[in-house]
C-alpha cells in the first residue's frame, strides 16, 4: 500500500524540491505542481508532489499517520490523534 505523505518545501530546485516530513530530507518531483516557495506544504506520493496542502490539513495527515503507526504497535484507542473528530484535546 502506498500513501501521501505530508512534506513542507525547504529549497525550491526548479522541477525538484528540497523537502522535509516525516521521514527526513527528500528530493520531491515538482512537474506536477509546479516550483512552490519554502514553507509550502505538499502531498508527496512515491517522490512526486501531487498537490499543495494547508498547513492545517498536513498536520491533520500527520495525526492519521500517526494513529496508524501506535494501530500496528498494538495501540487500540487512538481518539488523541483526531481531536477535531472526536472532541478531544491533544
Amino acid at each position: 500500500m502506498c500513501l501521501g505523505v505530508p512534506v513542507q518545501v525547504i529549497e525550491d530546485r526548479g522541477f525538484m524540491a528540497l523537502c522535509r516530513g516525516r521521514g527526513g530530507e527528500v528530493e520531491v518531483n515538482m512537474m506536477l505542481v509546479g516550483p512552490q516557495e519554502p514553507g509550502t506544504w505538499l502531498v508527496n506520493f512515491l517522490g512526486t508532489a501531487r498537490e499543495v496542502m494547508t498547513e492545517d490539513d498536513a498536520q491533520k495527515a500527520n495525526s492519521a499517520l500517526d494513529a496508524l503507526e501506535a494501530v500496528l504497535n498494538g495501540e487500540d484507542n487512538v481518539d488523541r490523534f483526531f481531536p477535531d473528530l472526536t472532541g478531544h484535546a491533544t
